[in-house]
């Protein structure tokens, strides 16, 4: 690129605090999420999440500036040079853009420049992917441990890159990966307090789970709903996956709709996207433990991403709530 000068993070934004307001700032971010919406006039605007790896923000982009054709034309997923002032909007950081650049192909070769973009999960991916690998061989019972083995068989690579959500939690590179892994460690550690909960299809229950998002989410750069997600759904892709698996290993047809059952109800509410309510002592198990993490997740990214400054996180969708991100003292 022509310009040079350092480039701030979103993190760096962030850590000005508003006394950083109306300071110029000069950023490469990813389009995460792009809306076209109509103000009351009847004007359309922008509503625009723009992120790196160490974070991402929200502003509006009105149509009466260059900003909006940029933006509306480059799309989500696109990587794009912003020239603006820092300003807050209910005490967010949401920034006035001025001069928006998008990138071109050759630009995004630049040695790691989508390094920089891409959030990823904070543990070592390969070494997730060997631990993984291990609750897997764990499995006593044969047919459900082959029933499992296979389904990763055919959607591991896609597995281990996936995030485990758009937004709410997990929602970067390996997230899916890090999330699971992490609830097959809760497991492991819950399964002596509860001998009612039979070992082998509860661990095989976490592990496969979320396997239907590798197929409900797709991009690079920015995450979105798939075809077959926005139709389907990772609750019921995630039951086909297991069952054609599960059918292959010749898993007992009683265990295979146990097995399906958990994965089928492991959302826990229906308006969370469960097709049902957990009903079986391993089902009831594991959507506890996903709920567990899920939340835990949340918690500990915006721990990750708060700075010095900041007292208490933006609100957190999956909590409704902010976060106090301050250490308890010492």
């Amino acid at each position: 690129m022509a310009d040079s000068a350092p480039h701030s993070t979103v993190r760096d934004l962030k850590a000005l605090g508003t006394e950083g307001g109306g300071r110029a700032f000069a950023s490469l971010l990813v389009i995460k999420k792009l809306t076209i919406k109509t103000a009351s006039n009847g004007n359309p605007f922008l509503s625009v999440d723009l992120g790196d790896r160490t974070g991402s923000f929200s502003c509006t982009v009105f149509s009466d500036g260059g900003p909006f054709e940029v933006l509306k034309s480059a799309g989500e997923g696109s990587v794009v040079r912003i020239e603006g002032k820092i300003d807050y909007y209910q005490g967010r950081l949401s920034p006035k853009l001025g001069k928006v650049t998008a990138l071109s192909e050759a630009e995004l070769g630049a040695p790691g420049l989508i390094d920089n973009l891409v959030e990823v999960a904070p543990e070592d991916a390969g070494a997730l992917w060997t631990e993984f690998n291990a609750f897997i061989d764990a499995i006593v019972h044969p047919e459900i441990r082959a029933t499992v083995r296979g389904v990763f068989d055919e959607i591991g690579d896609s597995f281990k890159w996936s995030p485990a959500a758009v937004a709410m939690h997990h929602a970067y590179r390996h997230g899916l990966l890090e999330h699971t892994t992490h609830m097959a460690r809760a497991c492991k550690a819950l399964l002596p307090l509860y001998p009612e909960v039979h070992a082998d299809l509860a661990i095989a229950g976490i592990l496969l789970h979320d396997t239907g998002k590798v197929i409900e989410y797709e991009g690079t750069l920015a995450t979105k709903r798939s075809r077959r997600g926005i139709l389907q759904g990772h609750v019921v892709l995630g039951y086909q996956l297991a069952r054609k698996a599960g059918m292959k290993a010749k898993l007992s047809p009683e265990l295979l709709e146990r097995l399906e059952h958990i994965i089928l109800s492991h959302q826990g509410e229906p308006e969370w996207g469960a097709a049902v309510y957990a009903a079986t002592p391993e089902a009831v198990f594991v959507s506890m433990i996903d709920n567990l993490d899920a939340k835990m997740g949340m918690v500990q990214r915006a721990l990750r991403q708060a700075t010095e400054n900041d007292e208490f996180s933006e609100r957190l969708m999956g909590l409704n709530s902010v976060l106090l991100t301050r250490p308890v003292p010492q």
